[in-house]
C-alpha cells in the first residue's frame, strides 16, 4: 500500500528504509546477465561490481570464494557472466547489493572453460609431458613452414630466418588458419612434412585474432597429431598472451611468428663471433699453457742440481775417494801388521831351524840311510857317514871312536 505522508505529516527516514528493505526481501533469487567491472577478494569473500552489458548502470555484488572457484573457467574483470543471486539492502548504509549464489561465464567465458577441460582430460593423458619434448636440431636441413598463404606470419618467419643464416631452407605448406576446415589442413600439412627426409623441423605460424579465430589450433585432432608427430613441431600462434592448446604440446612455443624464425635458426652473426671469441680464448689458454710450461722449465733449470749437472757427482766422487783413502789406509795398516807378523814368525822361525845352528858352527852326521847319528855305538869304525854343514855335506869314514867322560856332561841341577 502507498504510504500516506505529507509535508506536516512526513515519514521518518528509518521507516522509509524498512518498507524498501521489506520490498526488496519480497523479490526473490534472479538471473542477471552482466559484466564483471572490479573484482577484489579478502578474507574468504569476493566483492564484485557488476555493470550492464548496454546501460551505463552498475551494483555491488558479494560472494563466498567458493562460489568464485567454483566456475567453470576463471571469472575475472570484464568476464560477461550469468550470476544467481538475491538481492539485499542494507539498511544503516540505504545500500543496494546483490548476494550470489552462482557464476557462470557467458560467451568467451565458456569457451575458455570449455577448452581448459579439454585442456586436463589432454594432460591426463601426459600429451604435454615435458619428458616427451624433442630438442630442437642447432642447424636443420630443411624446416617445415605451415601457415596461410600470403599471411603477415608467413613474410615475419621467412624474412627473419633468412636474415639470420642465409642458407636457411624452408619448405612452404600454406593451409587454412581460420575456419572449420583449419585444423584439418593443418594436420594434413603436418603429415606431409613429416615424411619428407629432408625437414628436420615444423613451424606452424599464424598471427593474431580472437579465442574463436584461434580455436582450431586447439583441436584435440590436432593436437594428438603433433603429439604423434616424429620431428620437432614449434608453436607459433597469435601473440604473447594468445595460448592455444598447441603451444603446450609442441615440443617449442614462440610467442610470435618472428620469435619463432629467431629461435629455429641461430643468427649467423653470432656464430662467427661465438667462432672468434673462442679461438681467441683457445688462443689465450694454449699461450698461457705454453708460458706457464715455459716458466715450469726455467724453474727447473734454475735448481743447483741443473744448474751445474755435476755437483751431485762431485759430491759422490768426493765420498767415494775418502772411502777409497780409507780403505787404503785400513789395507796398509793391516799389510803391514801382517808383514810384521811374518817377520816375527820368521825370526823365530829361523831361531828354531836346524839351519841356525849350523850356522853357529855346529855339524849333523847321517849314515847312509839318513839316520842322525846319536851315540858313538851306531858307528863303529869303519862306518860311512854323511856331515851336513851349513853351506853342504861332507862324506867320510869313521875311524875311531872316543866316548865323551861323564864328568864333563852337563847334570841336572847344574847351572850356568
Amino acid at each position: 500500500m502507498p504510504l500516506d505522508t505529507s509535508a506536516d505529516t512526513p515519514a521518518p527516514l528509518r521507516q522509509i528504509s524498512q518498507l524498501i528493505d521489506g520490498y526488496i526481501g519480497r523479490l526473490g533469487a534472479v538471473w542477471v546477465e552482466a559484466e564483471v567491472a572490479s573484482l577484489t577478494r579478502r578474507q574468504g569473500i569476493c566483492f564484485l561490481t557488476l555493470r550492464d552489458l548496454i546501460a551505463k548502470i552498475s551494483i555491488d555484488a558479494t560472494c563466498h570464494v567458493s562460489v568464485l572457484d567454483a566456475s567453470r573457467a576463471p571469472i575475472t574483470e570484464g568476464s560477461r557472466v550469468v550470476v544467481h543471486a538475491k538481492p539485499t539492502f542494507y539498511a544503516p548504509r540505504g545500500t543496494l547489493a546483490l548476494d550470489l549464489r552462482e557464476i557462470r561465464p557467458q560467451g568467451e567465458g565458456e569457451l575458455l572453460a570449455q577448452l581448459e577441460r579439454r585442456k586436463q582430460l589432454l594432460a591426463a593423458e601426459g600429451l604435454f609431458d615435458p619428458r616427451l619434448k624433442k630438442s630442437l636440431p642447432v642447424l636443420p636441413r630443411g624446416i617445415g613452414l605451415i601457415t596461410g598463404k600470403g599471411s603477415a606470419a608467413e613474410r615475419d618467419v621467412l624474412q627473419n630466418a633468412q636474415l639470420r643464416w642465409p642458407d636457411v631452407r624452408f619448405v612452404v605448406r600454406h593451409a587454412l588458419m581460420q575456419g572449420n576446415g583449419s585444423a584439418g589442413d593443418v594436420m594434413k600439412a603436418i603429415a606431409e612434412l613429416s615424411g619428407d627426409g629432408s625437414v628436420d623441423l615444423i613451424v606452424i605460424a599464424r598471427g593474431g585474432g580472437s579465442i574463436e579465430d584461434l580455436l582450431p589450433f586447439s583441436d584435440e585432432a590436432l593436437i594428438r597429431a603433433v603429439h604423434a608427430c616424429r620431428i620437432p613441431v614449434v608453436s607459433a600462434i597469435g601473440h604473447e598472451p594468445d595460448t592455444p592448446i598447441l603451444d603446450l604440446v609442441a615440443d617449442l612455443r614462440a610467442s610470435t611468428p618472428t620469435d619463432a624464425a629467431k629461435r629455429i635458426v641461430p643468427d649467423v652473426r653470432e656464430e662467427l663471433a661465438n667462432v672468434a671469441m673462442m679461438r681467441e680464448r683457445a688462443s689465450l689458454a694454449i699461450r698461457s699453457l705454453v708460458g706457464r710450461e715455459l716458466r715450469g722449465l726455467q724453474d727447473i733449470r734454475s735448481r743447483p742440481v741443473l744448474a751445474n749437472p755435476t755437483t751431485l757427482v762431485d759430491a759422490q766422487q768426493s765420498v767415494v775417494t775418502d772411502w777409497r783413502d780409507r780403505a787404503r789406509r785400513s789395507t796398509t795398516h793391516r799389510l803391514d801388521r801382517a808383514g810384521d807378523e811374518i817377520g816375527h814368525h820368521l825370526a823365530r822361525v829361523r831361531a828354531l831351524s836346524p839351519l841356525a845352528t849350523l850356522e853357529r858352527g855346529y855339524a849333523v852326521a847321517q849314515l847312509t840311510d839318513g839316520t842322525v847319528v846319536r851315540s858313538i855305538e851306531q858307528v863303529p869304525d869303519g862306518t860311512d857317514l854323511t856331515v851336513r854343514v851349513v853351506d853342504g855335506t861332507i862324506v867320510t869314514q869313521t875311524r875311531t871312536t872316543h866316548p865323551v867322560p861323564t864328568t864333563n856332561l852337563p847334570q841336572e841341577g847344574d847351572h850356568d
